[in-house]
């Protein structure tokens, strides 16, 4: 499993490793995330490398609130773990705003 910084292609903000030593995966900011795991979190085998795009929330039993994210390029969904460090409070601002502007 690798936990590495790298630059978001979504908002372009270098982003650190996770703070608890897990996987980091998605920007903490816009919450986008590449597609560069494949089986399992860290993996980093996936050659798809498209734009993930966070859809939608859940909350796990066993590991908490989650972002699901789907892949722009090739359809995968995936669901991830919310960091510490995540604007999570702000994705689910901007999701009911946007499902309020509909109406």
């Amino acid at each position: 499993m690798l936990n590495e910084s790298f630059v978001c292609w979504n908002c372009g903000k270098e982003i650190l490793p996770h703070p608890e030593g897990s996987a980091r995966n998605h920007c903490p900011f816009c919450l986008y995330s590449k597609h560069v795991d494949d089986n399992s979190p860290g993996d980093r085998l996936s050659t798809c490398y498209g734009m993930m795009i966070p859809v939608w929330i859940d909350h796990k039993k066993n590991k908490g609130d989650m972002i699901l994210h789907a892949c722009q390029k090739c359809g995968k969904e995936i669901l991830n773990k919310v960091a510490p460090d995540d604007d999570f409070l702000g994705f689910i601002r901007q999701r009911n705003k946007h499902m309020w502007d509909a109406f």
